[in-house]
């Protein structure tokens, strides 16, 4: 489903999700949009600030989904610059989700293999740095496994 702003990939899933049984949320939007949209190219002039600009936060999705009565397996990720444990604990605490999927960003931007770190309600569990395309399979089978023992 195509959609162009945060607002409407919002309203799309959660107009989608009623019969989801594992939702994973790998990336928000944009946490933040402008709250004053111009019509027209904002032009280089002495009359423009960049002070004129005021920015409103964009709705969470993957914390909205996990609100939801009988919201499904929600799994999140967390692609910190630093402090990722502290920072990824507070984020799966702050959304309660039953798992969240971390990374040091400057790590793994750009870089063709990456280090995750599980977060779930038994503590934190690290893979060991491995190309992506494994990586995202060992994911998959851990969220499975975790989803499995819920049932």
């Amino acid at each position: 489903i195509n959609v162009e702003t945060a607002q409407q990939m919002y309203e799309v899933v959660l107009g989608s999700v009623a019969n989801t049984t594992i939702f994973i949320s790998v990336a928000a939007v944009a946490d933040w949009r402008v709250a004053n949209p111009a019509s027209q190219k904002i032009k280089k002039s002495a009359e423009f600030s960049w002070a004129d600009l005021e920015f409103v936060e964009n709705p969470d999705i993957l914390a909205s989904v996990a609100k939801l009565k009988n919201s499904p397996y929600c799994v999140g990720f967390a692609a910190e610059s630093d402090q990722l444990d502290d920072h990824a604990t507070a984020k799966k605490q702050r959304k309660n989700l039953p798992l969240l999927v971390g990374n040091i960003a400057q790590e793994t931007l750009g870089s063709d293999d990456a280090r995750l770190v599980l977060f779930d309600d038994n503590g934190r569990h690290p893979f060991q740095r491995m190309p992506k395309l494994q990586a995202a399979r060992q994911l998959i089978q851990a969220i499975a496994q975790r989803y499995h023992s819920t049932l």
